[in-house]
């Protein structure tokens, strides 16, 4: 584990990937990473481990496809390495890149309210679940919890100043 624990805000971070196993025998990780962001000049990470964010400096790192192959500073051990299996991979929010306008990161729609054109207040977005092209917002409402894929049609606007996602849902869509 790395020297020093620092207690943060993980609101303040978004998760990029996940540690999946190590990789030989000198302390290397395998990593998989779900954002597409250029790791190039990456020079330290924060890793999620019992509940907190910790910052290791990366050594060395090197992409081979869908997987990145990742040698932190102070681990030296497969011992070490396996330790860190699991942990998520963070960056803060304040390095990554400004988007242009109407853009939004998904993280960030978190807490936005859920309006249907013709249904009204649906309720706030607690979470983004899936992966690839497959997300979709959960929506917690008055009844039950929702889903509403991120890429579809029913996504009419959203406005990020207000915090609200403006969809339309067809008719029946609540009752499955």
């Amino acid at each position: 584990m790395s020297a020093f624990f620092v207690g943060m805000n993980i609101n303040e971070y978004f998760k990029i990937g996940y540690i999946s196993k190590t990789h030989g025998l000198k302390g290397e990780v395998t990593a998989v990473f779900e954002s597409t962001i250029d790791l190039a000049g990456l020079t330290s990470v924060f890793l999620s481990a019992a509940g907190s964010l910790v910052p290791y400096f990366i050594t060395s790192l090197s992409d081979r496809g869908d997987k990145s192959f990742i040698k932190f500073d102070s681990v030296n051990t497969v011992e070490q390495a396996a330790e860190l299996k699991g942990c998520g991979i963070y960056l803060a929010k304040i390095s990554r890149p400004k988007l242009k306008r109407g853009q939004f990161y998904e993280d960030e729609l978190i807490g936005f309210e859920v309006e249907d054109e013709n249904l009204g207040q649906l309720g706030k977005v607690t979470d983004i679940e899936g992966a690839g092209e497959n997300k979709f917002l959960l929506v917690a409402g008055n009844q039950k919890e929702i889903l509403i894929p991120v890429h579809s049609p029913f996504i009419k606007s959203t406005h990020k100043t207000q915090k609200i996602i403006k969809v339309n849902l067809p008719d029946g869509y609540l009752t499955i």
